[in-house]
């Protein structure tokens, strides 16, 4: 699909950011495919709302172990240096739009990529074992995403940067 966002009319690349090895290399592949294709990139990062956890902090969380929130200035800032990173080589880059948003990372990429041409997230294993080779984020999206999937491995995201 094609939406016109700061001047370009190709298509519109959706990628999950969540600082991972593998979703720094989604957001790398996202942005030079979108260059390519003369496309705009749409950089999620999203992060659950505060919950209070009942008797301990151990708690499992649905995506995982639960990292420090950040406040909002400084994940605008952490979020701005990865797309900035991601850019980094590339003559005339994509536009990046940095979207940040509380919720369920799975349910609130799949929003987003609702008009989107692609959807790019980076595989990294944790959880039982159907999420082990890709992630909770990424299984889910495999499964539920409204548009053509891309997931980068964290085998090809650690290969890169060696």
């Amino acid at each position: 699909m094609t939406t016109p966002e700061n001047g370009r009319t190709g298509p519109v690349i959706v990628v999950g950011v969540d600082g991972s090895p593998a979703g720094d290399a989604a957001l790398r592949w996202a942005v030079a495919e979108a260059t390519q294709r003369h496309g705009t990139v749409r950089a999620v990062s999203v992060r659950q709302p505060p919950q209070l956890m009942p008797a301990t902090s151990y708690t499992l969380q649905p995506r995982g172990l639960r990292q420090p929130e950040r406040d909002d200035v400084e994940w605008a800032h952490w979020l701005r240096e990865r797309i900035d990173t991601a850019q980094a080589g590339i003559d005339d880059a994509a536009h990046v739009t940095a979207i940040m948003l509380l919720g369920d990372p799975a349910d609130e990429l799949h929003r987003i990529a609702e008009d989107a041409e692609l959807l790019v997230v980076g595989g990294h294993g944790q959880g039982p074992l159907a999420e082990v080779f890709l992630g909770s984020v990424a299984a889910a999206s495999v499964r539920h995403a409204p548009c053509p999937i891309v997931v980068i491995p964290t085998a090809v995201a650690t290969a890169a940067t060696e």
